[in-house]
Parts: C-alpha cells; structure tokens; sequence
C-alpha cells in the first residue's frame, strides 16, 4: 500500500483512499482529499514533518500522521 506519506517530492499521485474513522477522516475531506484527486508533493519540512501539498489549486501543509492515512497510486 502507497500512502501520501511516501511519495517522494515533485511527485503528483492521485488519492485511492482514505483510511481512518470519524473526525479524522472527515477534516481530511473537508481539506480537498477525496477518492480521485490529484496531489502533488511540493516540499518536505527540514525535519520531516509537515509536507507542503497542492490539492486543487491551493497549497496545504499535513502532518505526516495524517498523510499515512490517505492511500494514494
């Protein structure tokens, strides 16, 4: 399983699924991060924690826990 957490940077995937239950899953969702977008990782923070993505035009900053739900290929 390919998750958002993974893919390296400048590199666009698109979401095959989310993992996750209740709140969690939804904010994600509520982000842009339904089953079919495209996401491109633009930068990874020096620690590694947040990634910068581009999810429909806009740019959004997700923590690595959250991205290691989202499943993509």
């Amino acid at each position: 399983m390919n998750t958002l957490k993974d893919t390296p940077v400048g590199a666009t995937v698109t979401v095959k699924k989310l993992h996750g239950e209740g709140a969690i899953k939804r904010r994600i969702m509520d982000m842009g991060m339904t089953k079919g977008t495209a996401v491109t990782v633009r930068k990874v923070a020096p620690l590694g924690d947040p990634l910068e993505l581009t999810v429909r035009g806009y740019e959004l900053s997700l923590r690595k826990a959250d991205a290691a739900m989202i499943e993509v290929e």
